[in-house]
């Protein structure tokens, strides 16, 4: 069955690096720049969601990946989100793993192999339940 992943990021770089990593024949990526771009695609179910922690882009509603979960937690609460951010600090994390996401990882030059690993961890655990 194939799988739908999403990636939020405002990175273009960033985006191509997780399509061209995790695009395989059973999963295709989907990337999007803005978190109201992947709000409006929700009807498409997807099976993950990879979403930066902050956006740089003024020009949004939602200012950082927290509102952008909230909306998608309203939208579905049984969608996995993997948090992605190039902070470090432990209150974010803690409010985070408070408010449900799945997964944080971050953005350093381990970011591909922590990816993977999260992935691997967050749809082994949706397959158990």
């Amino acid at each position: 069955m194939n799988k739908v992943f999403f990636i939020v990021d405002d990175d273009p770089f960033f985006c191509k690096l997780i399509q061209g990593k995790f695009s395989e024949n059973d999963v295709t990526v989907k990337s999007f720049s803005t978190g109201e771009e992947c709000l409006k695609s929700l009807d498409e179910d997807p099976d993950l969601i990879i979403l930066d922690y902050i956006f740089s882009s003024v020009d949004t509603k939602y200012k950082d990946g927290m509102a952008i979960f909230d909306a998608i937690k309203e939208y579905s609460a049984d969608i996995p989100v993997i948090m992605l951010s190039g902070q470090e600090d432990g209150e974010i994390v803690l409010a985070l793993a408070r408010k449900g996401v799945s997964d944080y990882v971050v953005k350093d030059k381990d970011v591909i192999s922590a990816l993977e690993e999260a992935i691997s961890n967050v749809m082994l655990d949706n397959s158990i339940n």
